[in-house]
């Protein structure tokens, strides 16, 4: 928990020192629910970004890295430090435009 509503969620999996697959996302309560604001994960075979507004809808962005070793160190940093303005966005409805 990052507060009593936000929250950090982590999964990796990992083969001997290789990550192989992981999420990392940050969920905030909205309203009383649960919602995603962003998430990194390896799903689809690629490690990507999806920002998220109130709906539901996403914004995938793909993050090159030599290994998913890399990228998870990365999506870790970026929530832990960052999740403050990913809800600001979320709340405001700033996230992005468009719908991927």
């Amino acid at each position: 928990m990052l507060t009593l509503e936000d929250r950090y969620r982590h999964y990796h999996i990992r083969f001997k020192r290789h990550v192989i697959s992981f999420i990392v996302q940050y969920e905030t309560k909205y309203k009383g629910t649960w919602l995603p604001v962003v998430r990194y994960d390896t799903e689809h075979g690629f490690a990507h970004r999806d920002l998220l507004d109130r709906e539901g809808n996403k914004k995938k962005t793909p993050l090159f890295a030599k290994d998913y070793n890399e990228v998870l160190t990365f999506a870790e940093y970026d929530i832990k430090s960052n999740w403050n303005s990913y809800k600001q966005a979320f709340l405001g409805g700033k996230g992005y435009e468009g719908k991927n």
